[in-house]
């Protein structure tokens, strides 16, 4: 017994040294620290063998899986992708059916059978929820339009995965009976769950709030509570784990929580990607080679071309689509798990399983670099995409009056909200400018004049008419593309005030240093405003209550209008 604790100890102690200082080495280097979790799971086990049982790692990584599922469902805020609904869930289910024809057609090319050549189908339709979402966050881009996007379609992702995983479950001895019985079972375990989040759980977790150890407590609990619950009728605990997730993930306490297991995300997010490395057989990489080589094209090459061109058919401009279809670039944890589970219901080889694995692997790793450097490919690749215009051009102009704006905004949400709302007594003056369709939707019912594409785009910046404007406001946070602007309106126009918008000190003086004349730092705006509200309001009651009112009477409004995408302001 003590020996095997012993082991057990001496095993975690060394891949948290040498992960350590790996993670130490690439931080140096500028490198994502998951593929130092990857290289040390590979150095230990198929290539210097330093550690041969990884029963024990393998168990406690696939409580790992479980564990961060439920962390990404906890982390999944349903109400922040409810403006891009239709592209998310219908769009989504259109690209998770033609990347599994795609896999499923190549697979039998390639010469695998036909329930071999469906989990290979099902490995390439699926993303990593868990990977975007770590990406996303460590960038600050979870609120942009394209996080938004990605987000939405990885939820359809992980609905529909959850379905699959409850139909192959019962694949052996199907028929309509048992596969009705299993989504009765899913669907009473998922309508429990809601009604648990609407009226159980909300006074639960207002009392365990009071006592942060408590909170953590509570939230482990109900994740154990549902992966058991879901375990015990034929489901993986990995779903059940997930939708406890969502089900604490829309709660008051939703932020408390995610912070309270952060450092146990971190922990099994570790332990997850070196089993992945320990289960990698150079055996199959050199036998397998041309399968391995045709599905990562498919995944690194052909699924982002193929979810772009959806988001452009559902009318998002080149720039957010490429944002979105890049960081769907890869093969999920889901896909691990649908093919963990064909494993162990005799569906497919350990082979195969191994397929999974390196392709898994390799594409969270490149998709780490793509997502990392996505503004350099999409620069590199502006040229080329513009082919994906054709499905978002027309109708790119709204004028509704005669008179040509002579002010221009680009980006209409939250600060360039309230700048509109500035200068609505003379809407003919205004041209907004937004990439977001759903916005320029309700910019038109406003009545508004407007331009319907990304600001960095030449056929967009032609249709501003910068020599002869006033005025051009930009609340885009991003550096580069107010970068652009400054320069084009510059070029054109020497007379145009210019005011841009920065998130940081150094990126404000960088834009002052390129011309800009006034440049909005939201954050030094906000607390000068408190700054500003408290010496009027200390010790006046009315009027703080006046300015109460009046800043609620502003948030309902925005809310109904919809105004929640930042990236454009």
């Amino acid at each position: 017994m003590i020996e095997g604790v012993s082991q057990t100890f001496f095993q975690l102690g060394l891949i948290f040294i040498i992960t350590a200082a790996t993670a130490y080495i690439l931080r140096l280097l500028k490198q994502p620290q998951i593929l130092a979790y990857v290289i040390v799971g590979i150095l230990l086990t198929p290539v210097f063998k330093v550690i041969t049982n990884t029963s024990i790692i393998d168990s406690i990584s696939i409580i790992g899986v479980a564990f961060l599922l439920f962390i990404v469902g906890l982390e999944m805020d349903l109400r922040a992708v409810k403006n891009v609904a239709l592209v998310s869930s219908v769009g989504g289910v259109i690209l998770l059916i033609l990347l599994f024809v795609t896999g499923y057609v190549a697979a039998l090319v390639l010469g695998y059978l036909g329930l071999e050549a469906a989990y290979l189908g099902l490995m390439v339709a699926f993303s990593s929820t868990m990977l975007v979402m770590k990406m996303l966050s460590d960038r600050k881009e979870l609120q942009t339009l394209h996080g938004r996007l990605a987000i939405g379609i990885l939820l359809t992702n992980d609905v529909v995965a959850i379905l699959v995983l409850s139909i192959l479950s019962s694949i052996n001895q199907f028929s309509f009976y048992l596969l009705g019985i299993s989504l009765l079972k899913f669907i009473s375990m998922f309508l429990i769950a809601y009604l648990a989040s609407k009226f159980l759980f909300p006074s639960i977790f207002k009392f365990a709030a009071k006592n942060q150890e408590l909170l953590l407590i509570s939230s482990l609990a109900v994740c154990f509570l549902f992966s058991i619950a879901f375990s015990e009728i034929g489901f993986s605990i990995a779903i059940g784990a997930f939708i406890a997730g969502v089900t604490l993930g829309n709660l008051t306490y939703s932020v408390e929580i995610a912070g309270k297991v952060k450092s146990l995300k971190d922990f099994f997010a570790l332990l997850f990607f070196v089993s992945l490395g320990m289960g990698i057989s150079p055996g199959v990489i050199k036998t397998a080679w041309l399968p391995i080589v045709v599905l990562l094209v498919l995944v690194i090459f052909l699924k982002p071309v193929i979810a772009m061109t959806i988001c452009s058919l559902f009318r998002y401009t080149k720039k957010p689509a490429f944002l979105t279809a890049n960081s769907l670039a890869q093969v999920g944890e889901f896909s691990l798990i649908i093919a963990a589970q064909g494993v162990a219901l005799g569906h497919i080889s350990q082979d195969l399983f191994s397929i999974v694995i390196v392709i898994m692997l390799a594409t969270i790793t490149t998709s780490t670099y793509f997502m990392q450097y996505e503004d350099v490919l999409y620069k590199l690749l502006q040229k080329p995409l513009k082919i994906f215009n054709r499905f978002t051009t027309e109708g790119l102009e709204y004028l509704p009056t005669e008179e040509k704006p002579t002010i221009v905004l680009c980006g209409y949400n939250r600060i360039g909200y309230s700048i509109a709302q500035g200068l609505s007594e003379d809407k003919k003056k205004l041209l907004i400018v937004d990439f977001n369709p759903e916005v320029i939707t309700q910019v038109i019912k406003e009545g508004y004049h407007s331009v319907y594409g990304d600001v960095t785009d030449e056929e967009v910046l032609e249709h501003m008419n910068l020599s002869k404007i006033t005025m051009l406001i930009s609340t885009v946070p991003a550096i580069n593309d107010n970068i652009l602007l400054i320069r084009r309106v510059r070029n054109r126009n020497k007379r145009a005030q210019i005011i841009v918008t920065a998130s940081e000190v150094d990126e404000a003086l960088r834009l002052y240093r390129e011309g800009a004349d006034y440049v909005i730092l939201p954050h030094f705006l906000g607390g000068e405003h408190v700054s500003n509200l408290i010496s009027r309001v200390q010790g006046k009651n009315r009027i703080l209550q006046e300015e109460k009112v009046r800043h609620l009477e502003h948030l309902h409004k925005r809310k109904a209008l919809g105004h929640e995408h930042p990236k454009n302001g």
